[in-house]
């Protein structure tokens, strides 16, 4: 008998890497470790499966405490681009977390060999190469840049070895990556044969790059002179960005080496991320840069990834980044994956097929090349106590503000540390989105809904209750009692709700008068907020508001909008999207707060569907008054808030911490102030008084005296200060926070099953075969009710699929698969073997195990 076992992906990255290698060489809003912004709540990821009810905590509930807000009294963040010395600062006292995913063996065997640290381990974050897609010939410079060509991106796949990556690079810390969906979240699980096929066909074979790459570059006129490629008669440099961070900077240097081995010069260009990002971000014609080592990080465990084929290789995935912008696709590509992306599909079988279509034509794009999904580890003292997301790990998580202490204590001061902070200007619609950034704009903000850390599934957070009513037909469930779930025939959309904007009489159209016909929805949402949503304050001291709701549809729609004061092509296309599903929103009561949300977004979780309208925009937090001063400033042209508007008017890209903005913002302030402004008058003057805006305004002026900047959230921390020169940040407990500190204390630990298989070493063609799986978790048996699907692939003695099935169940903890007869009569002689996939309703992350044997004839 053969026995094998496998801790789902905890810690035996080497053998997860060797139980997805069965299927060929193993393969996010993503947020970057490296950039990538959250979605509103509609349009976060969901699973298909029905969830299961949320686990209980295993540990006790924290002490009671009157105690409001975060847990410290203080946080003090730090720049420390150095992991090993972070790990030294650590075990000194000096620093209490590093807030970031480390994947580097040797430190994990040091962080684990210590009893002053702990750490947590993560699966969201992971590597790639990003490509300039320029040209061909770079406007600017008339170099020749042969990533312009998708045919030479595509055959850079096989001049990669993801599997020396995973095993060498990081130490075995990693496991291959070919696709925009990662290979440790439920995608890969659910179309594990067609993710076999596909990493089968780009396995690393460098003759194959070579040949694709030589017929590539003579068509565009290059020669190969003395093995080194030249065009107009000067060698074709190729100029990679390497961070210096992390792993990639060994896998920077791996790349360019292979470059080197085809023909290619290669410019090494070792940069931090502060460095690097002005560069990869700014305009790709100015030909300063070919490749770049990207990470990102999932900040939250993904239900889905379909929206990661738009997100990262079109123009819609990131409005007003310069680099997205300069994204063409094969339209075949580009509407399928929009299809995926605004869920135009009525079943799962049709969801399917566009991820067999999308599949392969993503890897034909190949904007950018994946390499390897990180075992990430973020090691802390172990005195501290937080919760961390089993994707986005802590600096992920939107639950690490609001349980982050040290143990037994109320108050006193913690310090993280962090690879890169400030990194990019911050503002809420289109400011920094790197992960360091936003695990600090996270802590100052708070949310309608929250994801649950170990499923991805939305908690009610600040809203009360929210009713959702589908299409008949939708495979839609709930796993929650703050949502009731119904299904209807048909949904109309009311004729009053509001669906479009007029940017010159600066009022809602609504549906009515844009759809005289009538208009239906595939969804219907009613959320309910407390009566005592006013208790919900700015870090200001300004108690909430229907206006504030209001504003996140204003921006929305005025952005995007030709002939608003603030229009942004970045913004339009934004809009073009959100227009893509969204049906309308109607208030039906103003106090308590209640509205209706209309959309053909669906996720297979009601409790995803929830649009909450919270004022937590796409980069941070902003009420309606923290808005009104940058829309004043950019309508005047003397700041921008996306990246590439700024560009184009030559003016600051905004920041609301720090820099020349501050003196501008605070002039728009001092006029907004002198007028007791309301911005969009015509209609948040219906929900705002002239007092109620001079009292916003008066909270606002004291609040920049006495802080110097105008980052405001309702969070449990507030932006004390923020220092860019010297690489520190300061958060400050918020008192007035209205919960509890010890609200989220009772998560545990994410009960991640434990799989092990036994069968016979050899299987006789034509002859049944019975395997046993053993599930389990702290050795327990795994309840039958917590499995969402227990299957197997079986692969032939050449790595090919043979076949595919689910095992039956037969008590808890104890699954059964056979092979039949007919099915092992195929089976080529030779080793073969069988891969068992887990999933499981209580957390998001399948577990995977494999067992060889022998086929004989």
């Amino acid at each position: 008998m053969l026995r094998n076992r496998l801790f789902a992906l905890f810690g035996l990255l080497v053998i997860a890497s060797m139980v997805l290698a069965a299927c060929g060489p193993a393969a996010e809003a993503p947020v970057a470790e490296q950039p990538a912004a959250e979605q509103p709540a509609a349009e976060e990821p969901a699973a298909e499966e029905p969830a299961a009810e949320e686990p209980a905590a295993e540990e006790p509930a924290a002490p009671a405490t009157t105690r409001q807000g975060g847990w410290f009294d203080q946080i003090v963040v730090i720049e420390e681009p150095s992991s090993e010395a972070a790990v030294t600062r650590l075990e000194a006292g000096e620093v209490d977390i590093y807030a970031f995913t480390v994947a580097n063996a040797d430190l994990l065997a040091r962080v684990e060999a210590s009893s002053d640290l702990s750490l947590q381990r993560s699966y969201g974050s992971y590597n790639e190469l990003t490509y300039n897609p320029a040209g061909p010939e770079f406007e600017a410079t008339g170099t020749l840049n042969p990533f312009a060509v998708p045919a030479i991106r595509e055959a850079t796949n096989w001049l990669i070895d993801r599997d020396y990556i995973a095993q060498e690079v990081t130490g075995g810390m990693a496991i291959p990556r070919f696709y925009a969906f990662g290979p440790t979240f439920a995608e890969a699980a659910r179309y594990a044969d067609t993710v076999a096929q596909w990493e089968t066909y780009y396995a690393y074979d460098m003759e194959k790059a070579r040949t694709v790459i030589t017929a590539e570059m003579e068509a565009l006129g290059a020669t190969l002179v003395d093995g080194k490629w030249n065009y107009n008669g000067e060698p074709v440099v190729l100029v990679g960005l390497i961070r210096t961070e992390d792993e990639r900077s060994q896998i920077g240097d791996y790349f360019a080496t292979q470059l080197e081995e085809i023909g290619f010069t290669v410019d090494r260009q070792f940069k931090t991320s502060a460095e690097a990002s002005p560069i990869w971000t700014g305009d790709p014609n100015a030909g300063l840069w070919h490749w770049y080592t990207g990470g990102w990080i999932s900040t939250q465990v993904p239900r889905t990834e379909e929206d990661n084929f738009i997100d990262f290789y079109a123009p819609d995935g990131w409005p007003g980044n310069p680099l997205w912008d300069a994204y063409t696709n094969d339209p075949a590509f580009y509407e399928a994956g929009m299809k995926l992306y605004n869920r135009e599909y009525s079943n799962l079988e049709e969801r399917a097929a566009l991820f067999e279509q999308l599949i392969p034509l993503s890897m034909k794009e190949s904007q950018r090349v994946w390499t390897t999904n990180r075992a990430s580890f973020t090691p802390y003292r172990s005195n501290i106590s937080v919760v961390g997301d089993l994707a986005g790990a802590i600096a992920g998580s939107r639950m690490w503000p609001y349980t982050v202490r040290r143990i037994g204590e109320e108050g006193g001061v913690a310090t993280i540390a962090m690879p890169s902070i400030l990194t990019n200007p911050w503002n809420p619609l289109a400011g920094s989105n790197w992960i360091y950034d936003q695990a600090l704009v996270r802590a100052t903000t708070d949310w309608g809904s929250n994801p649950n850390p170990w499923t991805g599934v939305f908690m009610a957070q600040r809203v009360e209750r929210a009713e959702v009513t589908v299409q008949e037909g939708l495979p839609v469930a709930k796993s929650q009692d703050w949502v009731s779930l119904d299904f209807a025939p048909e949904i109309t959309v009311p004729e009053d709700a509001f669906i479009g904007w007029n940017a010159e009489t600066q009022t809602f159209v609504t549906v009515g008068e844009a759809n005289p016909d009538g208009l239906t929805a595939l969804t219907k949402s009613v959320v309910y907020y407390p009566a005592n949503l006013s208790d919900v304050t700015w870090h200001d001291g300004s108690p909430i508001d229907i206006a504030d709701f209001l504003m996140v549809l204003i921006s929305t729609f005025d952005r995007g909008t030709e002939g608003s004061a603030v229009y942004d092509p970045a913004g339009a296309t934004a809009l073009r999207t959100f227009l893509g599903t969204f049906r309308g929103f109607k208030i039906v009561s103003e106090e308590p707060f209640v509205f209706e949300y209309y959309s053909d977004a669906w996720q297979a979780d009601a409790e995803n569907i929830v649009t909450t309208l919270w004022p937590s925009y796409a980069y941070g937090p902003a009420s309606w008054h923290s808005l009104a001063i940058g829309f004043l400033a950019e309508a005047n042209n003397e700041l921008a808030f996306s990246q590439a508007k700024s560009a184009e008017l030559e003016v600051e890209w905004m920041s609301y911490v720090s820099g020349p903005s501050i003196e501008i913002l605070k002039k728009y302030m001092d006029q907004a102030a002198a007028e007791s402004y309301i911005p969009y008058a015509a209609t948040l003057g219906q929900y705002v008084t002239a007092d109620e805006a001079a009292a916003r305004w008066s909270n606002y002026t004291e609040f920049n005296r006495r802080w110097g900047h105008f980052w405001l959230g309702t969070g449990p921390y507030f932006l004390q200060r923020a220092f860019p020169v010297e690489g520190q940040v300061v958060l400050r407990n918020y008192p007035e926070f209205v919960d509890l500190s010890d609200r989220w204390a009772s998560f545990g630990e994410p009960p991640i099953p434990v799989v092990d298989v036994e069968g016979p070493a050899q299987v006789a063609g034509g002859a049944d075969a019975t395997f046993e799986v053993f599930i389990t978790f702290n050795d327990q048996p795994y309840a039958t009710a917590d499995l969402t699907s227990v299957n197997f692939l079986v692969f032939n003695s050449a790595g090919e699929l043979a076949f595919k099935g689910a095992a039956e169940a037969v008590e808890d903890g104890l699954y059964q698969i056979i092979l039949p007869a007919s099915e092992t009569s195929n089976l080529t002689a030779g080793a073969s073997k069988l891969t068992v996939v887990v999933v499981s309703a209580l957390q998001s992350i399948p577990s995977f195990a494999t067992v060889e044997f022998v086929a004989s004839p």
